[in-house]
């Protein structure tokens, strides 16, 4: 008594066709296909556009070794 039979969901899928046509109702399925197909690219585009990320220049207050060449090197042209 709460679901529907097989011959409820045709009777309502002939309505269906009948009130929208079958030329409109495929016609949104491909709209609804493009729109999937343009979201799954443009992720993908996101995916190849992120920049690598930047390793950390300082941890806990610490000079990474590169620093301290460069401010030696800045050190001795100042001088």
């Amino acid at each position: 008594m709460g679901s529907f039979s097989l011959m409820h969901w045709v009777i309502v899928l002939l309505v269906v066709m009948l009130l929208f046509g079958g030329g409109r109702i495929s016609g949104l399925m491909g709209d609804v296909a493009k729109g999937i197909k343009s979201f799954k690219k443009g992720m993908a585009d996101d995916d190849d556009v992120a920049t690598p990320a930047k390793p950390a220049t300082r941890l806990e207050g610490h000079r990474v070794p590169e620093q301290d060449a460069t401010a030696a090197t800045e050190e001795k042209t100042k001088a």
